[in-house]
């Protein structure tokens, strides 16, 4: 039977510059969401990047497509925070006003995760990109550029997002194509 481990770290001061920063980055963003004179519902925009992330981030994907993906996301991002309308208010319980936190971050991230995909010049798990395959159509690997784990640090815009790899040591497993056919 595992034990579990637990962490305790005690209590954690607010009295930092940093909570400062924080929370008045928080409450501005809330603002901004609140106070927008938006057309466009929430869900209007989930839909529409759930779109784009469907046709041009799937499964199957190629550079052109992502490149796309980049520029469509990025301008339905600003369209969101000009035209998002975020009904109900700030000081209450507020779905809209969540979904609008989380809608707002899933537009950074799926410009970020379509960046993520196009810096991959290989096909491997289960993304494939259309331009690295074999001539009979299954997935070209380069396990000697790609063999690590990406890290993005975060920027205010996606594109601007600093790649940092963590390289992957195999010991116990060796590393194989995996073969649809």
């Amino acid at each position: 039977m595992k034990s579990l481990i637990k962490i305790r770290t005690g209590a954690i001061s607010t009295e930092t510059t940093e909570f400062d920063q924080a929370e008045k980055d928080t409450r501005a963003r809330i603002e901004k969401l609140m106070n927008g004179a938006g057309t466009h519902s929430v869900d209007y925009y989930h839909k529409k990047l759930g779109l784009i992330m469907w046709e041009k981030c799937g499964m199957s994907r190629n550079e052109k497509d992502l490149r796309a993906a980049m520029d469509e996301i990025a301008e339905l991002r600003a369209d969101f925070w000009k035209n998002v309308r975020v009904p109900g208010t700030a000081d209450t319980k507020n779905q809209e006003l969540e979904k609008a936190g989380r809608v707002a971050d899933f537009l950074e991230l799926g410009e970020l995760f379509a960046k993520d995909a196009l810096d991959r010049n290989e096909s491997c798990g289960g993304h494939f990109r259309e331009e690295y395959q074999t001539e009979d159509g299954e997935a070209l690997r380069d396990d000697v550029n790609y063999a690590y784990v990406s890290a993005w640090e975060y920027n205010e815009n996606p594109r601007d997002a600093k790649l940092h790899k963590e390289n992957l040591v195999f010991e116990n497993v060796e590393l194989k194509t995996r073969s649809y056919k």
